[in-house]
This record gives structure tokens, sequence and C-alpha cells, in this order.
């Protein structure tokens, strides 16, 4: 989505002095239109030149680096932190993500630049270097989280992973601890920084689709109309973890038992969801893999039995080997530029933060043959390393990976049900023109104003728009109050009926409570927060414009 480069002094500057980095909001872009609007209205274009000049003190460079960010932020945006666009003026940034990625987009060029010693004004990259890499330390002491390592957890299956393999060419400064509430996960051994590399993964260890296709397995899965790769490697995965002279047998004996996700929710847990989007993440999963599931067997067992022996291929099992791949497998670009969804022994005990350590890491080096994971912030001896899954809301990461994430996820959104297919008659302003709406909790927003209620612009402006289809002013005029209560009222009638719908929150009793009850309530009482901070901003916005109309009206 982004590009950044350099440019020489001569193509920036006609007096030559000093020299230039270039930020570009590529046209391929799917969210180019309005990423260039929120560009246009910070006072910069989708190409923009900063010039960095020979004699710049370090204020200088701070202020050159700050301007770079701002450009940066937009082009990393993504599509939900889009869509709310409250950018935090407290903290200073839209996410964590968004904020070590555009660090390290623009830390990545001034490295390069800096490998090369083909410019004159290395002082110059030096300088930038040494104020981002600062920046990023600065940031990861604003976002850093304390874990609480479990020593009596011995962790021997997994000890004897690592050393298998670090036999087999694996390198690694982390080691595996039982991290309190997160269950197993990798510590740095020693003090990491930005750019070094806490794990190495060459890829004769790496499971993957060219498994299957060396095996008998291939010759009948391979005939099968729609198998994917994954679904291969999948079912050869299955039969394999059996297999006691398997070259991956340390692996699948580091692997648990069961998988606590929400695949395998009882139905205690999955009764205490009602009313919630989770229970219809789960419901629809299910019903997915069962019908997958039914496709094939006991097809492949009866007609090839050698290939599948029924043993193995049972419902139960084959749920496990689906929650694995979940919340095991990685989707890698190897050297030949293809992506592959794999099974990464030793990267599987890396876990999820909102706040991650680790932020790229899928594409392979092909000068090492070998899958890297850089540090994008700094990782203290003794702290847990942490990268991030991807961009996903609470309900998906209990549904797949099996735990609700710790902070504020900006990702645990609601989405509206409303017909918007006169969206974009109202203006042809590209930040209007959404196709879906949704909320959050407005306790992520610091605009809490009038007009703003701590709720996404987008979705008010499509109200009020409704109820207006000529252009609609803000204003403090009475036709527009008038609208701003009938929109608050609308908002706060369906998130009354939302919360109804979820009843009350009963938290069992405790520690006899199931590990599936734990997480569906959590997740209950989740919903209840975001849909009970927008219903009190509902209310303290219906009190501000009830306020100003009563001023306005007064006058009249």
């Amino acid at each position: 989505m982004a590009d950044v480069e350099a440019c020489s002094s001569r193509d920036s500057l006609e007096n030559g002095d000093g020299c230039s980095l270039v930020l570009e909001l590529t046209e391929d872009d799917p969210l180019f239109h309005k990423k260039k609007k929120l560009l246009n209205d910070k006072g910069f274009g989708v190409k923009e030149q900063i010039h960095l000049q020979s004699s710049m003190c370090p204020d200088s460079i701070s202020n050159s680096l700050e301007t770079m960010l701002r450009i940066g932020r937009i082009i990393h945006v993504d599509e939900v932190e889009l869509y709310f666009g409250e950018f935090d003026t407290q903290m200073g940034f839209y996410s964590p993500r968004n904020e070590l990625e555009t660090l390290n987009s623009i830390l990545a060029r001034v490295n390069t630049l800096l490998s090369r010693q083909m410019h004159k004004k290395m002082n110059v990259w030096q300088g930038l270097q040494a104020a981002i890499i600062l920046k990023i330390q600065e940031f990861g002491n604003q976002i850093k989280e304390v874990a609480r390592i479990d020593k009596n957890y011995t962790c021997e299956k997994e000890k004897c992973l690592v050393q298998w393999g670090e036999s087999n060419g694996v390198k690694t400064k982390l080691e595996i601890a039982y991290v309190g509430g997160a269950g197993r996960g990798a510590v740095a051994m020693e003090d990491l920084r930005v750019g070094d590399i806490a794990l190495e993964i060459p890829v004769s260890i790496i499971l993957s689709k060219d498994l299957v296709h060396k095996s008998d397995m291939y010759n009948v899965l391979g005939k099968i109309e729609g198998m994917s790769s994954e679904t291969m490697l999948l079912l050869w995965s299955m039969k394999e973890k059996h297999n006691c002279g398997s070259k991956f047998k340390n692996y699948f004996d580091s692997l648990p038992k069961e998988f606590h996700t929400g695949l395998s929710f009882g139905v205690d847990a999955i009764m205490a969801l009602e009313g919630t989007l989770l229970l219809e993440e789960i419901m629809q999963a299910k019903e997915h893999l069962r019908t997958q599931y039914d496709e094939l067997f006991p097809r492949l067992c009866n007609d090839y039995p050698d290939i599948f022996p029924p043993k193995f291929y049972t419902w139960e099992q084959f749920l496990w080997a689906c929650e694995l791949f979940y919340s095991n497998s990685m989707k890698i670009i190897f050297a030949d530029g293809k992506l592959r969804t794999c099974l990464i022994p030793i990267a599987g005990f890396l876990n999820h933060s909102l706040n991650p350590h680790i932020v790229h890491y899928g594409r392979v080096d092909s000068a090492t043959n070998s899958l890297k994971f850089p540090l994008s912030r700094p990782c203290n001896i003794g702290e847990q390393c942490c990268l991030s899954y991807g961009n996903f809301s609470t309900s998906h990461l209990i549904t797949f990976y099996g735990f609700s994430p710790q902070g504020d996820n900006r990702y645990d959104v609601i989405p509206i049900d409303i017909d918007v297919g006169q969206a974009d008659c109202f203006e042809d302003c590209p930040m209007s023109n959404w196709t879906t709406h949704m909320v959050r909790g407005t306790w992520l927003s610091k605009n809490h104003n009038i007009f703003n209620y701590g709720l996404p612009s987008p979705l008010l402006d499509y109200l009020r728009r409704v109820r207006n289809p000529m252009q609609y002013e803000k204003t403090l005029q009475q036709p527009d109050l008038e609208i701003e209560l009938e929109v608050l009222e609308d908002l706060q009638s369906t998130f009354s009926n939302m919360m109804e719908i979820l009843g009350d929150t009963d938290f069992g009793d405790g520690e006899n409570t199931s590990w599936d009850v734990k997480l569906a309530l959590e997740f209950k009482d989740l919903q209840r927060r975001i849909i009970s901070s927008i219903l009190t901003s509902c209310s303290a916005g219906r009190s501000l414009v009830e306020s100003e109309l009563s001023r306005v009206m007064s006058k009249d």
C-alpha cells in the first residue's frame, strides 16, 4: 500500500542542500480515494517529498520525522481505522499496529539507503535513522506490557522441540515459558533491538503442501475437484501425527491434546452466548466444518482404507486438526513468490498481542531460504515476545484461536444493519461512500462534543442525510439540531433493544466455571460494555443538543 523512496538532492532542491524522502500513496490501494481525501484534508498530496537539510539539528530532524509520520499513518491506515477516523490526540497515533508499521516502513528505507553507501549526505540519513529508532523505543515504552512467567511449568516437550529445531538449522533468541493468562509463550533470552531476528526457521522444517505432494495421499486428493492445498495438508497432518518415524514427531508431540477454541465450546457456553455476535460466528464456522467433513468422510476411508485409516479420521480428530490449523498456521510467501498456508514448528509458541513486537514475518528470505521474525520494537530480556496474528476482532480470536486479548481491541466492532443503497447519492465525497456501517466502544474516542458524541462520523453523517438528503451542515440552527436529536434517539432505541436481547451477565461461580463458559461470559460482558458506552454517549449527546436547542429557541 505504501511506497517510500529516496530522491537525490538535485531532484528535490536546486541548491543541492541536503536530500529528500518521498512518501507516496499508490493508486492500487483499495482505499485510495478515501485516503487521498484524508491526506488532502490534512494539507498533503498523494505524493509528498520531505526535504532534509545537511545542517539539520535534532529538533529539525524530529519535526521532519513528525511530518513523515502524519503522512505515513494515513498511508498505512486500514479500513476500520479509516472508518472511525478518530486520531487519538492524547496518545498521538491511530493504533499500535499502524504506528509500528509506519515507523518501520520509513526505517527500512533509510536502512537500505545507508547500506548502499551511495549518498553523499550519509550524516543526514544517520540522523534520521537515530531519530526513528528513538521514536520506536519511546513508543514501545508507552505500550509495554508486563507478563508473569510461571517458572513451575517445565515445558519439557517444548524444549525438546526447540532442540530438534536447532539441530535442523533453527536460530532463536527466545525460550519457551509458561506465561500467566496466556499459556505457552516465547520469552527473550537477551535484550533485543529493532531489526534483530528473534527467530529464524529454515524452509526445510516448515510443513507445507510440498509434503503432501511427496506422499501417496496426493494421488487421491489431487484428483478431487475443488480440493485446496490447505485441506490436503490438514488431512496429511492428521495421519502424520501418528507416524512414530516422522521427521516432525517432536513437533506433533509438543501440540496440546485439546485446543480450547470457540469451535470446541460446549452446550453451556453456547447457551451463554445467546444474543452475541460470537454465537453466530461459531455456529457458522462449525456448520462449514461439518459440511466439509461429511463431503470427505467416510467416503475416503471406505475407498482408500490404507491411505486414510478410519481410526485417524473421526470427526473429533478432524475438528482437532482444524483447530490446529486455525490457531497455528501462517500464510507465507515462498521464494518462488507463491503464497502457502503452513505449519511452522516453534513459531507457533509466539503469542498474539494488540501491542506486538513483530509485525512483518510472512516472507521467506531467498538468500538464506529461511523465514525470519524481525523485531519492529525492542524486547527486553525476560519479556514475552509477541507478534500480531492480524487485525482481528475478539470474536474471531475466540472462535479460531481460543483467547480474548488483553487491552482495548479496536477491531471489536458491531455492524449496523441498515440500507446504504442511496449513500452515493448524498454527495460525491469519498469519505461518505461507505457500503457498511459499524460502531465500537465510545471510550476509544476522545471527541464527545456536539455533532460527534464519540460515535463514528460516517454513520452519523449517513443517518443525518437519510433525514435531509440536501446538503447537511453541522450548524447550531434549529433544523439541524432537531435532526441531531432524531439521529441520537434512533440510535439509542436500536442499542437499547440490543441490550435487552443480551440480558443480564452471569459470571457463574468463579473457579468452578468451565474454560469455555468463562470465555463466553467474558465476551458477552464485552458486548454489553460496548453497547452500554454507546447508550451513554447517545444520552449525553441528547443532553448537549437539547441544551443547545433550548438556547437557540429562547433567542428566537
